[in-house]
């Protein structure tokens, strides 16, 4: 019962089975910031760092009902959404952010491995641009997922990442983080191309830590509204001050791992 009245993430997303990104890593980057977690699985995958074997799909209801579950189960603060893998897995999961419009979703764009495999089937871009990314708080493509996103070629440049950017937004995207993974030079996030080809989680770890702070600023809202009498709040302010605190340190980690040196 302490779990289920705790905020959660719900991480919907595929395995991975190297625990490179995917839902494993998804639950290692938000458990790190202290937030839980829980599940639904959209695919199962075969890979290494280098390379992705194979992928099995499951069932679009499966997968529907696992959030249900989920958000049953637990007091679900925020969404972290990764691999969808068919246009028929895309319908399922927007039909239950649909039911809970109050809940924020994230949507990390799963297009293609870093091996470039494709991680979603080629009639699902349409229908998660129609169906899914206008229902989603923000949208997180890297370079190559924003020009499959607009049938573009790569953007050489940030300014043609912001304009490619923008026709998503216009098209009905709340909001759109365009992270610099994949790029040739420097001029994308800051980061440099070199650090960010290490591996190939990064875009996971960047969206769930945002899912994460969006879970975390719940938290603090929430308790600052319901704590009554002096100890509760200095009780609740401790436990928002080590909330915030490992959430601070973890993305100071993220930022000096892909530092220049």
């Amino acid at each position: 019962m302490a779990l289920k009245r705790e905020p959660h993430v719900l991480v919907v997303g595929g395995s991975d089975s190297s625990g490179g990104a995917g839902i494993a890593r998804d639950i290692e980057t938000i458990s790190s910031i202290g937030v839980r977690t829980c599940l639904a699985l959209t695919a199962v995958t075969v890979q290494t760092h280098d390379t992705v074997r194979d992928i099995r799909h499951l069932q679009p209801g499966l997968v529907a009902d696992q959030m249900r579950a989920a958000l049953q189960a637990n007091e679900v603060a925020a969404i972290k959404i990764g691999m969808l893998a068919t246009a028929e897995i895309i319908a399922a999961v927007a039909a239950v952010l649909l039911e809970i419009p109050q809940v924020p979703a994230i949507l990390d764009p799963v297009l293609t491995s870093t091996s470039g495999r494709a991680l979603l089937e080629a009639d699902a871009v349409v229908a998660m641009k129609r169906e899914l990314m206008p229902l989603c708080r923000l949208v997180t493509p890297n370079l190559i997922e924003l020009a499959l996103l607009v049938a573009s070629e790569l953007a050489p440049d940030e300014d043609g990442a912001v304009l490619q950017g923008q026709e998503l937004l216009n098209a009905g995207v709340q909001a759109l983080l365009i992270k610099g993974g994949h790029a040739t030079g420097t001029s994308f996030d800051g980061y440099p191309a070199a650090l960010r080809s290490r591996t190939h989680s990064l875009r996971c770890a960047a969206s769930c830590s945002i899912d994460a702070w969006h879970r975390l600023h719940a938290c603090q809202r929430d308790c600052g509204a319901s704590c009554k009498g002096k100890a509760a709040r200095r009780q609740c302010a401790r436990r928002q001050a080590v909330c915030v605190r490992a959430a601070s340190e973890e993305f100071n980690r993220m930022t000096a791992a892909r530092m220049p040196s």
